[in-house]
């Protein structure tokens, strides 16, 4: 009986453990969070390659927590413009940090 208590007790440490490794932090995605921002991040650069005005391999995309980043070097103010609002109407962003900057 006393082995079959020792067996549990392990068994349930390594569990918390386990599903504390896969917590997030301020500063790290939990896996969950990690699919879930590639899942996003490749929809936003869908929508981009999809619009017409916009040359998708100038515009870099990256998510955390939701929150798309655009990066890189545009034409025109308007191509940034398009793309933070192409970025917004993606389902799942929170919001959208634009970094990008006019050739």
């Amino acid at each position: 009986m006393k082995l079959v208590n020792l067996f549990s007790s392990f068994f349930l440490v390594m569990l918390l453990v386990s599903f504390l490794g896969c917590a997030s932090t301020a500063k790290q995605e939990g896996t969950g969070e990690y699919l879930d921002d590639s899942v996003i991040t490749t929809k936003v650069k869908a929508e981009i390659f999809n619009e017409a005005s916009l040359k998708s391999s100038e515009i870099n995309v990256e998510t955390f927590k939701g929150v798309v980043q655009l990066s890189g070097f545009v034409n025109s103010q308007a191509n940034i413009n398009k793309a933070v609002e192409v970025a917004r109407k993606v389902k799942g962003v929170k919001s959208v940090t634009n970094s990008m900057r006019v050739k």
